[in-house]
């Protein structure tokens, strides 16, 4: 029976041993630190979710990609996949007595049944950062400069990240201009945000087969050759609603200085039918990866399940695809993992005054890994090699009688030799 036991994770799902665990806080520091800066507060939920509540907010097709089942009680729950379901249960269930606007965010794990490929797991960690309540475009500013700030504590740049934007009030209004009838958008959107991952003949097919005409099918592709805010401006007989709310973000993200990152993209759409505004997407430069993160403006979510409507925009930026670049770019290979000192002793008559040095230097805030027993020194210098320390302190008979300690910086091999009660 035991010799069929696999001692791997469960195909999608990840083990985190302490050098994948160094990468991942590495990640999440990053993210925790951009948010609190930014003002946004911390908060979690339960892993669980009704089953009910995701099928409102993404329709029964959801229920094909992830892990749903039924409790004891014969209740259907799921593992999340996604926060922001959880987020609208939440936002409701205390909606009276919050002061709006929020400003939250989630470091949530999250999982989805579907097709593994590079930067794409079944379980996966995912940074949330939504503000719900306020309708102007410094909000769309304010998630995006947060998340470049988060890139910007993990190393990278403009040079290395584009986030592209775009309008689903713009493209709808796009639409009108162009002849096709209101019914037609919501299908257009979720064929269009397909492109890449199907062909065009099928794109195509699935707006005919939506009642779409081939003369509409053609305008619908037509958008895509719009290649600025210029051209879109062109093809709209006045200034629309929607252009001027892309107007007004592209003047404030100057103003944050994120004018260098950011890049007009028609395509961007999001797939998912709640987002009712901006919409954006983060890659890198290469486009070697799907998206870093996205997100953008959504206003019906809170109502889709009984709350009262309120606008907010989102953003989730997972940590697959940013640990897949990361790595590619060599940025954790200064990531150390080891405490600062590591304390050993020669023989057990050195034992407490290894302890005492240890707690000593502990109470300044110190890391430090102690020998749980005597070693030599050469065993002790190779393994103080091996872990990648910065300082090393070995206790002999002569430090006990002198009550002083040499201190070794590993990597300058010079040493230091400090009472104790100084340290």
């Amino acid at each position: 029976m035991a010799d069929n036991i696999s001692y791997n994770a469960p195909r999608g799902m990840r083990d985190f041993y302490p050098e994948e665990m160094a990468k991942r806080n590495y990640i999440f520091d990053a993210w925790r630190q951009a948010a609190t800066e930014f003002g946004f507060q911390q908060y979690d939920a339960c892993v669980v979710e009704s089953l009910d509540l995701l099928k409102r907010k993404a329709g029964e097709e959801i229920v094909d990609q992830i892990y749903a089942f039924k409790d004891k009680s014969d209740r259907d729950l799921a593992l999340r996949p996604e926060m922001t379901p959880t987020l609208a249960r939440m936002i409701v269930n205390k909606q009276g007595s919050l002061s709006f606007p929020v400003k939250w965010f989630a470091l949530a794990q999250c999982f989805r049944y579907e097709r593994m490929t590079r930067g794409r797991k079944r379980e996966h960690y995912q940074w949330n950062l939504d503000i719900i309540g306020e309708e102007s475009v410094t909000a769309e500013t304010e998630v995006i400069a947060a998340a470049v700030r988060g890139l910007e504590l993990l190393g990278l740049s403009a040079s290395e990240v584009k986030i592209h934007f775009s309008s689903r009030q713009l493209l709808g209004e796009l639409l009108v201009a162009l002849g096709i009838d209101e019914k037609f958008h919501q299908a257009a959107f979720l064929a269009l945000d397909k492109r890449g991952k199907i062909t065009d003949e099928q794109i195509a097919k699935l707006l005919l087969d939506e009642g779409v005409s081939e003369a509409g099918t053609e305008k619908v592709f037509g958008l895509l050759n719009i290649k600025s805010l210029d051209d879109a401006e062109k093809l709209l007989p006045d200034e629309t609603a929607g252009l001027k709310n892309i107007k007004d973000f592209e003047e404030l993200s100057k103003v944050y200085g994120l004018e260098d990152i950011l890049e007009f993209d028609i395509s961007v759409i999001r797939g998912l039918s709640y987002y009712t505004g901006i919409v954006f997407e983060g890659f890198d430069a290469a486009h070697g990866f799907r998206a870093i993160f996205g997100g953008g403006r959504y206003a019906n979510l809170l109502n889709s399940i009984g709350g009262k409507p309120q606008t907010a925009v989102g953003l989730g930026f997972g940590d697959v695809v940013i640990a897949e670049i990361l790595s590619d770019l060599g940025r954790f290979d200064e990531i150390n993992m080891a405490a600062e000192y590591a304390v050993a002793y020669m023989n057990d008559e050195q034992k407490e005054t290894a302890v005492k040095v240890a707690v000593k230097l502990r109470s300044k805030a110190k890391t430090v890994d102690l020998a749980l027993n005597a070693e030599i020194p050469k065993k002790f210098f190779k393994r103080c090699e091996k872990e990648n320390f910065k300082k090393a302190i070995f206790i002999g008979p002569d430090d006990v009688e002198k009550q002083t300690v040499r201190i070794k910086d590993l990597a300058t091999r010079e040493q230091q030799e400090v009472k104790i009660e100084d340290l």
